[in-house]
């Protein structure tokens, strides 16, 4: 029992660190010989295959490209309900994260949670629905977060675009993956990774607003956006110093237009005022 708990725990350390891009390139030669093929390539800017069939929790089949729709983003997460610690603490990351954001599932972003066993059906992932919708308590969320399964040419097309590598530990009897959520935009195209099993609700929300291209939030928002980049070697999104100054030369700009042109609208009308009243003495 204690062998078989040590191993999980093993197994959710090296799945964290091949999750997380500095790490997997500082860590390669401490990988467990388990986890050699398990991991997360980049695939910026590729296009999820749409037109893939699966099941929904309701026993429909359904197309992925059903979730992408309008001007909405997908938040995507590959997991398997059976998984005995790692999905789960993907999840519960999302949900705290997405909790603290103040975009609105359904009506700005979709949620997508699609099993990578294909021995899983709809039963299971309308167990997995029931917990997590209630955990979330967010209106509108049922509606929006769609838990799917498939058979594995579906599940491997999907995997194998987004660059999400894992691996069946036989032994074990559990499959070795590593953590990370999957930002895409409406068109279905990759656009961010967020790695880990806790999310900050500002890269999530950020995330979510460059996947829609300003399509959602506020003025407000895009500014945020053009001040905040993502930075591939922390995972999150750090201020960018140039834009903030530019930013900020905007505003003294602004700023100096806001008082100085009454006072030189005052001075112009006084001078008028002058004229005309010299004009109107003269011989």
């Amino acid at each position: 029992m204690y062998r078989f708990a040590f191993g999980l725990v093993t197994l959710g350390i090296a799945a964290l660190l091949l999750g997380s891009p500095s790490a997997r390139a500082q860590s390669d030669e401490y990988v467990p010989e388990e986890l050699i093929d398990v991991d997360i390539v980049e695939h910026l800017e590729a296009q999820v295959p749409l037109d893939l069939t699966f099941v929904d929790e309701n026993e429909q089949e359904v197309q992925l490209g059903d979730y992408f729709k309008e001007d909405k983003p997908v938040l995507l997460t590959l997991i398997y309900f059976n998984c005995p610690m790692l999905c789960s603490l993907v999840l519960n990351g999302m949900v705290d994260s997405l909790q603290e954001v103040d975009l609105k599932p359904g009506e700005q972003y979709e949620l997508v949670t699609v099993s990578f066993n294909p021995e899983e059906g709809p039963a299971l992932a309308k167990l997995k629905k029931q917990n997590y919708i209630k955990d979330f308590g967010v209106a509108g969320a049922s509606q929006s977060w769609h838990f799917l399964t498939g058979e594995e040419p579906q599940i491997k097309a999907l995997t194998e675009t987004i660059g999400f590598k894992y691996q069946w530990n036989e032994e074990r009897q559990e499959f070795a993956h590593a953590a990370a959520i999957f930002v895409i935009t409406p068109e279905g195209k990759v656009s961010r990774y967020l790695y880990g099993v806790a999310f900050e609700p500002q890269d999530v929300r950020l995330a979510l607003l460059e996947a829609s291209e300003g399509r959602i939030g506020n003025t407000v928002d895009r500014i945020l956006l053009y001040c905040y980049q993502y930075d591939p070697e922390s995972g999150s999104y750090a201020p960018v110093a140039m834009n903030i100054m530019r930013l900020g030369g905007v505003a003294v700009i602004i700023v100096l237009a806001i008082i100085l042109v009454p006072l030189w609208l005052r001075d112009l009308r006084r001078k008028q005022h002058k004229s005309a009243e010299e004009e109107g003495t003269g011989p």
